[in-house]
């Protein structure tokens, strides 16, 4: 029901905020980063997991009738709503308690946090940029775990959190594109059901064009060096790759485009960025 993968989309960038954030403020005992990693991880499970259990309830319908979907847990009756409400709330508190345990900056803006992750689940009912809503939710990742750390936020971690959302965005407007029929039966707004296949397939590319661009901009706000390089050159061309596999007319490969290459993109970053701080010295 709760897809693990689609936290590693996400936990990886949490990881890339927080090595960035602990840069700037300096050595520290070993057990205040051992205490700080556990709470973002717990922090970012237990966001996801709410999210992604919020968002089965309240499209619970719409994923019975949807032939993609209705094999999914809650719809199929593999488990019933009472046990996913009480999942998603058991979820929520983890991820208050974790925001809490960390600083009160992330204590007070948890709030904030979730309630956008369970918005989000809405917006596809009346606007068809519910994917740049997803892609603010994913964006709170790398800016949350700079607030864990630094208990503030700086412009590079803003920088970092608009190449997220961005990328979010993009990829989720492919990822949309399998349910362009059922859309516009439904009613229901995205991007390939207001612009159709190929005019989402532009937009997407757009966004990640946007991205990558912004990309560079943070390798230069940060003051990455040649491993950083790497990271931000690799993630251009799993970009230009991922693009290359979905087509108007053919998505078939659409699955191996979203999964495979998001993981990547994240994952890729991260251990660049990280071989920047702690090989480099950056």
């Amino acid at each position: 029901m709760i897809k693990i993968e689609h936290t590693l989309f996400a936990l990886p960038f949490a990881f890339l905020g927080a090595t960035l954030a602990a840069r700037e403020i300096g050595p520290r005992p070993v057990w205040f980063w051992v205490e700080k990693i556990i709470w973002i991880t717990l922090a970012m499970v237990g966001a996801r997991s709410a999210a992604m259990a919020f968002n089965r309830i309240a499209d619970r319908r719409i994923d019975a009738a949807n032939p993609r979907t209705a094999g999914r847990a809650l719809p199929s009756g593999l488990v019933d709503a009472r046990f996913v409400w009480i999942f998603t709330c058991m979820s929520s508190a983890l991820f208050v308690l974790a925001a809490w345990r960390l600083n009160r900056l992330a204590l007070v803006l948890s709030p904030v946090a979730l309630a956008s992750v369970f918005v989000y689940s809405y917006t596809k009912r009346f606007t068809a940029a519910s994917h740049l809503f997803l892609g603010w939710c994913l964006a709170i990742a790398p800016a949350g775990a700079w607030i864990a750390i630094q208990g503030r936020l700086t412009a590079i971690a803003l920088l970092l959190s608009l190449c997220v959302m961005l990328w979010t965005a993009g990829f989720d407007i492919l990822y949309a594109c399998q349910d362009f029929d059922f859309d516009r039966q439904s009613g229901l707004r995205s991007i390939p059901q207001s612009l159709g296949i190929p005019g989402a397939l532009m937009v997407s590319r757009v966004l990640h064009v946007l991205m990558f661009l912004c990309l560079i901009g943070f390798f230069y706000a940060a003051r990455l060096g040649w491993i950083g390089l790497i990271g931000v050159a690799a993630t251009g061309i799993l970009l230009v790759y991922q693009h290359s596999l979905v087509k108007s007319g053919d998505l078939s490969r659409l699955n191996a485009a979203f999964f495979t290459t998001n993981a990547f993109v994240s994952v890729i970053l991260f251990v660049t960025v990280a071989g920047d701080v702690f090989l480099l010295g950056r």
